[in-house]
């Protein structure tokens, strides 16, 4: 079903393409075709939220790639791609009750398509599938977790091998009486798969339970045994340069880089664990937070090469990642950049943009660097998304309706084929090409406050 909306403002969109997602195969996948033959379901909004262009530079090619969300009363949720005017090229409604996350260009046997996970519970103990799309907005593939565990919407990355790293999270019962808790605590573990995508077969699993001691989280232990605890809550997975993984942990505050075969932890930054961890400090003009860290609560570890890493540094969580009862260790989230010296073990806080309203997210976000050097920055939880110039330059900012947010924001090219048949708009004319970040872009220039 499209829909297409007369609005002509300069910083709502002037048009919007809308593509119901009623499609047998995935109400059969997802398991929720009651809710479409319910009143509630038919009455649900099908048009996504709007974008207010705040600021708007030189920001380069790319379209922004976002899937907001919120509690679906006056908009849906679903992916979407944004032009820089902040009008909707293409979008896709998604069941009421559900939400989208991390959705993006990527490619896939030699080809762009678009990715995006589709589920509940995102936050937590989560149900979902991955999709993936051709440039013709045709569904060609889905990827679901594996050994009995489901696919969490924070990261979905196809390999140049054409496999798939996701996440899961999944239950235990612990004994942490070491660490002063209950010796039957119900413990929520962070999982690393890799799929083969066209068979589904789990090639490798990773579990933090199996690597990281308990005593290393910073999230506070429930007041009950049987309230799980997400002492971990896993990420983000990428892949470094040399091919092992890097694997973010929120409730750490810590990054690890892990051999891709033998799962064994190779190094760590951050957190309280002072074996294979890096001595930290900040460049001039750059500031650690209160507890001499660089980050803290953090999302989106992601290398640039040639030892320079970046991450969204949230530095405010909540009880139990709820945003309530949040304290700040800094006081304004921040993307920041750190340079990583193995010979020396230092790890250098080298750049750092701030939340251009000064405010902290206490959940989601990312940072991701384009291939102009620039800072593309989703602020989670926070209704907004930005870019910066290397120097700290403001370059683009942009906001989602009050309740409306993005796990994560991309600038991404993307070039659907002229005439292509399927629910879309048409994208700009270029070719889709992944980030080739320089890292002498980077600087040591931090945002405003």
């Amino acid at each position: 079903m499209h829909q297409i909306s007369p609005s002509r403002t300069k910083a709502v969109s002037r048009w919007r393409l809308v593509v119901s997602s009623v499609a047998a195969t995935v109400v059969a996948a997802l398991g929720t075709s009651a809710a479409f033959a319910s009143p509630a379901a038919a009455d649900a909004p099908t048009a996504l939220p709007p974008v207010t262009v705040l600021t708007h530079g030189n920001v380069g090619k790319g379209d922004f790639f976002v899937s907001p969300y919120g509690d679906q009363t006056t908009y849906a949720n679903g992916p979407e791609i944004l032009d820089q005017n902040g009008n909707v090229l293409w979008s896709k409604s998604v069941p009421t009750g559900q939400e989208a996350s991390d959705f993006r260009t990527q490619t896939y046997e030699g080809q762009p398509v678009l990715t995006w996970w589709q589920g509940t519970g995102f936050g937590g103990l989560s149900t979902g599938t991955d999709y993936i799309y051709n440039d013709h907005y045709q569904q060609i593939a889905t990827v679901q977790a594996g050994n009995g565990l489901s696919a969490d919407g924070h990261e979905f990355l196809i390999t140049p091998q054409n496999t798939a790293l996701i996440l899961a999270y999944t239950t235990a019962t612990a004994n942490l009486t070491s660490i002063g808790g209950p010796a039957n605590q119900t413990v929520i573990d962070g999982v690393v798969q890799e799929i083969d995508i066209k068979t589904g077969k789990v090639l490798w699993q990773w579990n933090s339970a199996d690597h990281v001691p308990y005593s290393q989280s910073e999230q506070p232990l429930p007041a009950s045994p049987s309230t799980p605890w997400d002492w971990f809550h896993i990420n983000s997975v990428k892949l470094d340069t040399d091919g092992n993984l890097l694997i973010d942990a929120r409730d750490t505050w810590t990054s690890y880089k892990v051999d891709r075969h033998s799962g064994q932890i190779i190094w760590q930054l951050g957190g309280k664990a002072s074996a294979n961890n890096f001595n930290i400090q900040a460049a001039p003009g750059q500031v650690l937070n209160q507890a001499g860290l660089i980050t803290a609560w953090q999302h989106d570890f992601e290398s640039q090469g040639n030892g320079i890493y970046t991450f969204f540094d949230n530095e405010s969580a909540g009880v139990a990642n709820t945003g309530v009862g949040s304290t700040a260790q800094f006081g304004i989230s921040r993307a920041v950049t750190v340079k990583l010296d193995q010979r020396t073990h230092t790890a250098t806080l080298i750049s750092s943009f701030n939340q251009p309203e000064g405010l902290t997210a206490t959940s989601q976000g990312n940072s991701q660097r384009t291939a102009a050097g620039n800072t593309v920055v989703g602020w989670g939880a926070l209704p907004y998304f930005s870019e910066f110039a290397p120097n700290g330059q403001l370059l683009y900012n942009a906001q989602f309706p009050t309740g409306i947010n993005s796990y994560r924001a991309y600038l991404l090219p993307w070039n659907p084929p002229s005439g292509s048949s399927g629910d879309h708009g048409s994208g700009p004319h270029y070719n889709p090409s992944g980030p080739n970040y320089d890292p002498s872009h980077g600087s040591n220039h931090g945002g405003r406050h």
